[in-house]
């Protein structure tokens, strides 16, 4: 883990002194412009994510606690609520954005994969229906400099923050009872548990287009990365065209929460497609 947190620190590091450069290479090369006037844009969207990850909960009143695998599920199949909507403001060059993303999953795909008593593991055999729900909200906040502007390439460099809330329970029912060491505590077969936690993460990342030639279509991207409360990345790529007031966006998105030890996101991973327009006003 210590080997994980140190590449993407480095990783940080090495993106930050890059967008540096970047921001001073493009200052140097262009002239002072006339003032520009605010632009706006609002992004309402709906993202349909798979799970797939790891949750560690605490001590079971019973005795022991289980360490759950979560996904993947179909599509939609475990989605019960979303609210997805992303907001951007512009000033010249420079840019501040953000995101609120709300998900309830239930029921999702789960098997609980061992038990605190010493690391005892579960027989993937043990378990009969066993399903969790996840619940949360995830809100990234960021400003920025836009390093590269209008064809072919838009290139936006920014810094911000990342705060999710997250809810899970699981419930579970296994083939039988595990038994601790030397016979002690038992961990029963039928039961359920939940926890929540809050995570911050500060991120630096870059975001932006390529336009494909002289047409209307262009390739969305978005990538950032972050620590804090663990290790966060976000990914996004796609394709989009752009009316005279509205831009139409299918993309790929990947959010990932990774924070180990004995927290109880062990790792997750948010992977799916997402559907959006983009008003500009």
């Amino acid at each position: 883990m210590l080997t994980r947190r140190k590449r993407i620190v480095h990783g940080m590091v090495l993106l930050a002194l890059m967008t540096a450069a970047i921001i001073t290479v493009t200052a140097q090369a262009q002239s002072v412009a006339p003032a520009s006037p605010w632009a706006f844009s609002i992004t309402p969207y709906f993202w349909m994510p798979n799970i797939n990850g790891t949750l560690n909960y605490g001590a079971y009143p019973g005795g022991g606690g289980p360490s759950v695998e979560v996904g993947p599920d179909n599509y939609l199949e475990a989605l019960e609520t979303a609210l997805m909507i992303s907001g951007e403001v512009r000033k010249g060059r420079w840019l501040a954005f953000t995101d609120l993303i709300y998900l309830d999953f239930s029921h999702e795909e789960s098997a609980v994969q061992s038990v605190d008593f010493g690391g005892s593991l579960v027989n993937a055999s043990a378990n009969v229906a066993t399903s969790s729900s996840l619940r949360g909200v995830v809100w990234t906040l960021g400003a920025g400099y836009a390093a590269l502007h209008g064809r072919p390439v838009k290139l936006d460099v920014f810094g911000g923050l990342r705060y999710a809330g997250l809810e899970a329970s699981t419930d579970w029912q296994l083939a039988v009872d595990i038994t601790g060491p030397g016979g002690g505590q038992t961990f029963p077969r039928a039961g359920s548990i939940s926890e929540r936690m809050d995570l911050w993460n500060g991120i630096i990342g870059v975001k932006g287009l390529v336009w494909l030639g002289s047409s209307n279509w262009s390739i969305p991207y978005y990538l950032d990365v972050g620590t804090g409360s663990g290790l966060t990345w976000q990914g996004m790529l796609g394709i989009a065209y752009s009316f005279s007031w509205v831009d139409v966006n299918l993309v790929y998105r990947h959010l990932y929460f990774d924070q180990g030890g004995d927290k109880l996101i062990q790792d997750m991973r948010f992977s799916g497609p997402a559907l959006g327009a983009t008003f500009r006003f």
